[in-house]
C-alpha cells in the first residue's frame, strides 16, 4: 500500500493485482489503483471519469457523482483535483454549480453520465452529460426534454465553473423530444466544433436512435449546428451510448445495444458507413452487450476497452466485469484477440460504467468505480471502490 497526503484530505491509493488471464503486455504496461472506497448501503461512487489540463505541469479534474440506490438515480456533481498528475487528490467537492436544481416541488433535476474533455481553442473544459428529472427519485420523462444534453464549463486559469446550460436542439417537441448524450466520447475539431454522440426518440416510447451532434463552441456555450447518419436498430431499446475517436483521419463509432456491441466508421465524424457487430478477429462476437464501450488511442495504436461474457463472469450484472482493453483492427473492425489484457480485475462489483481518456502522449487513464448493489457483491470483494487504470506505452 502507498499512502499520500494531499492538504485536503488523506487519500489512501492501493495498487490493484493482474487477473489470471493470458495478456499481451507487449505493447502497454498497465498499473491499477484505488484511489476511493466507499459503500455504506446508501451511495456509491459512481461514473468517475478524467481531464487532463494541458501546460499545467499535472493539473487533473475528475468528475464523479453519487448514485443513490435506485435505478440510474443520481446526485449532483462532484469534482476533484491533482495537481501532481494522480499522484494525490483532493476530497470530492459537491460545486454549488452543478448540484440538482428544484423544476417544481415535487421534480428535481440533476445531471448525470458525464464526460469531461478539454477544448483547446477557449482554453476551457466541458462537462457534457444529460438532464435527467426526478420524482421521488424515479426519473419522469412526460415532457419534452426530460432529458436533455446538458454541459458545464471550466476556467482552470480562475477555477470557475459554470452553471448548467442545455444545448438547443431543434424539433425538440418532436424528433428530439428526448435527447441523450449519456456516458459519450466527444471530439474536437481542429476549427472549435464540437462533435458530440448522442441519442433521442420522439414523444412514442420508441427504440433510440443514434447521432452525432455538431456543436459550436464560443467558450461559453454549445450551439447545434448539423447531425449526422442516423443509426436505427428496431432491437429492444436501439443504439444508446455512442462514443466518438479520431484516429488516422478517420473516425471511429461505437454503438451500445441490449444484445451486442456495433462499430462503424466514416470520414468525416458524422456521416458514417452502416454498423455492424463487434468481433474478434477469429470472427467470433466480442461478447460485450447492454453496456457501454469506449476508446483509448496510445502509442499509435488504437484500442477499445469493454466488459463482456466468457471471463467466469456470469455472477456480474450483464458480465460488467472484468474491463477488457485489446488493440482494433482498424481495416476489418475487430479487436485482436492475442492483444486483450485485463485494465481493472473483477472483484465482485460491476464495472459497466467507466470512462476512457487520455492523459499525455503516452498514457491514457480507465477510470471506473464498483457498483455493489447487494451482500453477495460484497462477499465476492467488491468495496464500492473507485479505480484508475494508468495505461502506458512501452514503446516495442
Amino acid at each position: 500500500m502507498r499512502i499520500w497526503i494531499t492538504s485536503v484530505v488523506a487519500i489512501f491509493l492501493t495498487s490493484v493485482p493482474s487477473m489470471a488471464f493470458a495478456q499481451d503486455t507487449s505493447r502497454v504496461a498497465v498499473d491499477t489503483q484505488i484511489i476511493l472506497e466507499h459503500d455504506d448501503g446508501k451511495s456509491l461512487w459512481f461514473h468517475p471519469r478524467a481531464c487532463a489540463i494541458p501546460g499545467s505541469d499535472g493539473h487533473i479534474v475528475l468528475t464523479l457523482q453519487k448514485h443513490l440506490q435506485k435505478s440510474d438515480y443520481y446526485s449532483g456533481l462532484y469534482v476533484m483535483h491533482s495537481r501532481d498528475a494522480g499522484a494525490t487528490w483532493t476530497e470530492p467537492d459537491p460545486r454549488p454549480e452543478l448540484a440538482w436544481r428544484d423544476e417544481a416541488p415535487d421534480v428535481t433535476i440533476a445531471v448525470c453520465d458525464v464526460t469531461p474533455g478539454w477544448h483547446a481553442p477557449s482554453g476551457k473544459l466541458i462537462a457534457i452529460g444529460v438532464k435527467v428529472r426526478y420524482r421521488d427519485g424515479v426519473q419522469v420523462y412526460e415532457k419534452p426534454q426530460s432529458h436533455a444534453a446538458a454541459y458545464a464549463v471550466y476556467d482552470p486559469k480562475n477555477d470557475t465553473w459554470s452553471d448548467w446550460k442545455f444545448v438547443d436542439m431543434p424539433d425538440s417537441t418532436g424528433k428530439f423530444y428526448m435527447v441523450t448524450p449519456g456516458c459519450v466520447q466527444w471530439h474536437v475539431r481542429d476549427d472549435g466544433d464540437v462533435l458530440m454522440p448522442v441519442y433521442f426518440r420522439g414523444p412514442q416510447d420508441s427504440p433510440y436512435v443514434a447521432t452525432v451532434v455538431r456543436c459550436s463552441f464560443d467558450g461559453e456555450t454549445l450551439r447545434y449546428i448539423e447531425h449526422g447518419t442516423e443509426f436505427s436498430l428496431d432491437v429492444d431499446r436501439g443504439f444508446v451510448e455512442p462514443s466518438l475517436m479520431k484516429f488516422d483521419d478517420r473516425f471511429y463509432l461505437t454503438l451500445r445495444n441490449d444484445q451486442k456491441a456495433y462499430v462503424t466508421v466514416g470520414d468525416n465524424g458524422l456521416h458514417f458507413d452502416a454498423p455492424k457487430p463487434w468481433t474478434f478477429d477469429d470472427g467470433q462476437e466480442l461478447g460485450s452487450y447492454n453496456t457501454q464501450q469506449h476508446w483509448l488511442t496510445l502509442g499509435g495504436r488504437l484500442y477499445l476497452v469493454y466488459t463482456r461474457r466468457g471471463a467466469n463472469n456470469d455472477h456480474i450484472m450483464r458480465n460488467r466485469a472484468p474491463l477488457f482493453m485489446s488493440e482494433v483492427d482498424t481495416e476489418k473492425l475487430q479487436t485482436i484477440r492475442e492483444t486483450e489484457v485485463v485494465l481493472i480485475p473483477e472483484r465482485g462489483g460491476a464495472m459497466g460504467n467507466f470512462g476512457a481518456n487520455s492523459i499525455s502522449a503516452n498514457e491514457a487513464w480507465v477510470t471506473v468505480s464498483e457498483g455493489v448493489w447487494n451482500d453477495d457483491y460484497r462477499e465476492r470483494g467488491a468495496t464500492g471502490a473507485t479505480f484508475i487504470a494508468r495505461v502506458t506505452g512501452t514503446g516495442e
